[in-house]
């Protein structure tokens, strides 16, 4: 799966700091922590140098493997005074700029995390000179999880077990449940793994759907359990599993943000043809009574028409109630 740029941008970020703070750490334990493979990692420990400065030459940052361990370093702390001065083009300046103010209003980063981030930020204003105004008129915003990226990275930290109250769209309702949380990490959205003390399994969280959360004093204990590769995505559908395809308007673009899906069409009206995977198809019937005239399912066709009889169940059912 192509690796989404804004995830990478913050990923990469991060792994200075991680890596600042735990000199020698395993290439497996840092790959594990971030979600991502070990040649995802070591091809991102080889871009690294590169924004450190640019990609014309020099070396700001010092990233140093053998392929089981990794270093960091910074050539400029030695007090040397043979390192190259920063050299920038625009387009390196501007993309590296915006990246970093819009990392810096990420909710949970540390505020010791945050100012240096803005200490660095603003040593590369300085030194990209002209090159830094484009990059005021541009801004990305990610998406606001408030204070629940806060108090899911407490609990972690704390080992506490955490209360929730949880949208689920499979079900379009709001359930209540206690869990363990195991970790955070960003696949296009940012979610944390928990073991989910209702169902007895682990359960993935988006963290825009917490629609309310509690630290408990309960401790957290999570059984112990693989963490899951990432790298092919959050959800890996079987290329076995039935291919349904769905058609929906302006209005129900949102089933793209909301199913995991191989591919999404525009379509000349403004909406979207949709093509997904699932072990369970009918399961989508409920999707189909959501969209109303916002969609519809175009196949397979025993979809179709197992779509079409719920909706005629649930008119039924509807004008029942309102002439009881």
């Amino acid at each position: 799966m192509a690796t989404n740029a804004i995830d990478q941008t913050r990923r990469m970020l991060s792994l200075v700091t991680y890596l600042r703070e735990r000199p020698g750490a395993h290439v497996s334990d840092v790959a594990r922590a971030f979600g991502i493979t070990e040649d995802e990692l070591i091809s991102d420990l080889d871009v690294l140098p590169m924004c450190g400065t640019s990609f014309r030459g020099g070396d700001l940052l010092d990233i140093d493997t053998d392929g089981d361990r990794i270093w960091w370093r910074n050539p400029d702390a030695s007090g040397s005074s043979t390192a190259e001065p920063l050299r920038l083009a625009a387009d390196e300046a501007t993309a590296l700029l915006v990246a970093a103010r819009a990392v810096a209003t990420l909710p949970g980063l540390r505020e010791g995390d945050r100012q240096a981030l803005l200490r660095a930020t603003a040593k590369l204003e300085a030194a990209a000179g002209e090159a830094a105004g484009a990059s005021s008129r541009l801004s990305v915003i990610f998406e606001a999880e408030g204070g629940v990226f806060a108090d899911v990275d407490r609990a972690i930290a704390e080992r506490r077990r955490l209360w929730l109250r949880y949208y689920s769209p499979a079900r379009d309702e709001l359930t209540e449940r206690e869990v363990d949380p195991i970790r955070l990490f960003a696949v296009g959205h940012t979610y944390m793994e928990a073991w989910c003390r209702q169902s007895e399994a682990r359960r993935t969280f988006r963290l825009d759907r917490v629609a309310e959360i509690r630290l408990l004093d309960e401790p957290s204990v999570p059984p112990e359990i693989e963490l899951r590769d990432l790298s092919e995505g959050l959800v890996q559908p079987s290329a076995d599993d039935p291919e349904v395809v769905v058609e929906v308007g302006p209005g129900g673009r949102w089933v793209a943000e909301y199913y995991p899906h191989d591919s999404a069409e525009e379509l000349p009206d403004g909406g979207l043809r949709i093509t997904l995977r699932t072990p369970e198809p009918a399961s989508l019937r409920r999707l189909a009574l959501r969209l109303g005239r916002d969609g519809h399912i175009v196949s397979p066709p025993e979809l179709v028409v197992s779509a079409r009889e719920a909706a005629r169940e649930a008119l039924a059912a509807y004008e029942s109630a309102g002439q009881a």
